[in-house]
């Protein structure tokens, strides 16, 4: 038996759920066209049923064409939704006016069925009220996508362009700027996609593209030489960010309409269809008054009648349990197992997706959404792992990078170091020279003395050399304590990085002279064009080191393969609190590729000879975050190099780092 109950739900699930309404509706119009014939052969005597009966087929027609009407009416409010147009709409408001005058005048008309006529009324109106809040809805929908993302769009256009004329190539805000405007393009269309079919996933892509432009922003900032490229990428930044807030507002706003289609719209609707089918089952309870006089008047009639009602009546109820059935388990299995999935029990199977009608494509899309729902939380986990693997080796990364910088550091010091030693040597040298010549002579003089013999000429020759080794003395020494105060100048800067005020001509020296020893033995002259009087409020010992560097830059690579060569160190002001440091060689150069990557962390083109391709790139950190001033550098292969410091005579306040904020 549960065998053969299966196999006729099968039977009924193989017709569309339309059909299986239209067949329950067959059966109750044949049921009608049966009572009418019977109620034919008996108008003789039934004249005062008929007439009732006629009413009610007035009635009946005019449910008919009300639920024609409702329907048409449904159907022109989703068209005019999914493309606006006047005469559709025209067409929406004059079949609003007909559907509302019927209902006045059959009210009026017939008043076995005016109490339902005024309920279905009310219904309609709630219908066109809901109909012009999904307008308005659709006008916000057109003037959020035109005011939050359209011209934020524009005007995210003209600020790449801004950016792009500034940035003359080759800049190193180039490749930072293409990749930006790609996410901005691809921005764009996934915004469009957004506003014409309303897709979650555009959005989505909205959004990841917007964070991609917002996180460049902070890089591209970085990199900026000008005042007006970063106002431009601060405006970039907050347009960006005012598109990603406007597909938030547009996507809340379709919200809104498919709420308002889906409640105000099919909901009424749905609640007239309901209001029409109680007009009808109130219009049936008079056929079937009409009925019982017919059984009453004649009785074969009402034999006939009856025997016909309970067959009709017993197979639209068996053809009705059955329908409800084949409609009510399936929508109860499906509805347990998304309550399961929702639940997170994504191990439940969704029942009846093999089935051919609307249910079955329903657990279809249910099952696609578990398979998606498994895919999406396989995807987090694998997400999550490559994160963390990500984080530790960026972590690595930086802990690497932040040893290797400290170690250029100290082998700049260390070559300094060297130098000063060699350098402070020669005075002392000769100085001990001289002490030790001045005691033998000494020792020399006391001997004549003690034995007598000590002329008048010896003793002024003595005198005379005491002077002489006194004066060598003194100028051996001085200039040895030169040195050493010049040394520790610069390394006490370099030690505590402190900011004070200080003349830039003399640090400059002071630097120089910690590194002559080091031209010296490279054979290399240098020149300075280094006014006095430029006071600087800044940090002597950053800006030694940048020095250092671009001195010992040149000295390894722009010298590397030559005997001799020139470096010319300048200084002037360039405005009332900038001063403009140019150092330049008459080396090697560089090639187009090779200065334009020159102060990317770890480039060299000395590794093999142990460079770690730091050095200018501590030089650029230094120049442009610490000293708050610009660094550029112009080669050519065969024409030497030049830097340019452009430094501010005030250098800005820093921030506390976390180390300082610990300390």
């Amino acid at each position: 038996m549960r065998m053969e109950r299966r196999g006729l739900q099968r039977f009924v699930r193989a017709w569309p759920i339309r059909w299986r309404i239209l067949a329950i509706a067959g059966l109750n119009s044949a049921l009608a066209l049966v009572l009418i014939l019977l109620i034919w052969d008996g108008a003789n005597v039934l004249s005062r049923a008929w007439a009732d009966l006629r009413q009610v087929r007035q009635s009946e027609r005019f449910l008919d064409q009300l639920d024609r009407d409702t329907e048409r009416l449904q159907s022109l409010i989703h068209r005019y939704i999914s493309q606006a147009d006047a005469d559709v709409l025209a067409r929406i408001g004059d079949l609003r006016d007909t559907l509302i005058g019927r209902l006045r005048v059959q009210a009026r008309l017939d008043p076995l069925i005016a109490a339902p006529c005024e309920t279905l009324r009310e219904v309609t109106e709630r219908f066109i009220a809901g109909f012009s809040a999904l307008r308005d809805t659709r006008a916000d929908i057109l003037q959020i996508y035109e005011a939050s993302i359209a011209g934020p769009a524009r005007e995210m256009a003209g600020l790449y362009a801004l950016i792009e004329g500034d940035a003359a190539p080759p800049s190193p805000i180039s490749p930072l700027l293409a990749a930006s405007r790609k996410s901005f393009h691809a921005m764009v269309l996934a915004a469009n996609a957004v506003s014409l079919a309303a897709s979650s996933a555009s959005a989505g892509e909205v959004r990841r593209h917007a964070a991609v432009i917002r996180r460049t922003v902070p890089a591209m900032l970085a990199l900026a030489t000008e005042e007006v490229q970063r106002r431009a990428l601060g405006e970039l930044e907050a347009r960006a960010a005012a598109v990603e807030r406007g597909v938030d507002a547009l996507s809340a706003e379709f919200a809104t309409q498919s709420r308002l289609l889906k409640e105000e719209i099919d909901g009424n609707a749905d609640a007239m269809s309901a209001s029409i089918e109680a007009m009808a089952a109130h219009i049936r309870g008079i056929e079937q008054a009409a009925q019982a006089r017919f059984d009453r008047t004649l009785e074969s009639a009402a034999l006939k009648l009856g025997g016909v009602a309970l067959a009709f009546v017993a197979l639209v109820g068996v053809v009705g349990t059955l329908v409800a059935k084949s409609i009510s388990d399936p929508l109860r299995g499906l509805s347990g197992s998304m309550l399961a999935i929702a639940a997170g029990d994504y191990e439940r199977t969704v029942p009846g997706a093999e089935a051919r009608d609307e249910i079955g494509d329903m657990a279809a899309a249910v099952a696609v959404f578990r398979e998606n729902a498994i895919a999406r939380l396989r995807a987090e986990e694998d997400l999550r792992r490559a994160k963390e693997q990500a984080e530790a080796a960026l972590s690595e990364l930086r802990e690497t990078q932040a040893s290797l910088i400290e170690a250029e550091k100290l082998a700049a010091l260390g070559s300094l170091v060297a130098g000063v030693a060699h350098e402070v040597n020669n005075p002392v040298g000769i100085s001990l020279t001289v002490a030790s010549t001045l005691n033998q002579r000494c020792s020399a003089i006391s001997a004549d003395l003690d034995g007598g013999q000590l002329r008048r000429s010896q003793l002024l020759a003595f005198i005379e050399g005491v002077r002489e080794a006194g004066k060598q003395l003194v100028a051996n020494l001085m200039r040895a304590g030169d040195l050493v105060e010049s040394f520790k100048q610069v390394a006490v800067d370099r030690s505590q990085d402190n900011r004070r005020r200080f003349d830039l001509g003399q640090t400059c020296e002071q630097i120089i002279a910690s590194l002559r020893p080091e031209l010296r033995s490279a054979r290399i002259a240098l020149t300075l064009d280094l006014p006095s009087g430029i006071v600087m409020d800044s940090f002597p010992g950053p800006l030694g080191q940048v020095l250092t560097n671009l001195f010992l830059n040149a000295v390894r690579h722009a010298f590397a393969d030559r005997a001799e060569g020139t470096i010319h160190l300048a200084a002037e002001l360039v405005g009332p609190d900038r001063v403009a440091i140019t150092f330049s060689d008459d080396g090697a150069g560089m090639t187009e590729e090779v200065a334009r990557r020159a102060f990317e962390p770890f480039f060299t083109t000395r590794r093999d000879s142990g460079g770690t391709g730091l050095g200018l790139h501590l030089a650029f950190n230094i120049v442009t975050h610490q000293l708050g001033g610009r660094i550029a550098l112009t080669s050519a292969p065969g024409a030497g190099s030049r830097f340019v410091l452009t430094l501010p005579l005030v250098a800005p306040v820093q921030e506390p780092g976390p180390q300082t904020r610990a300390a």
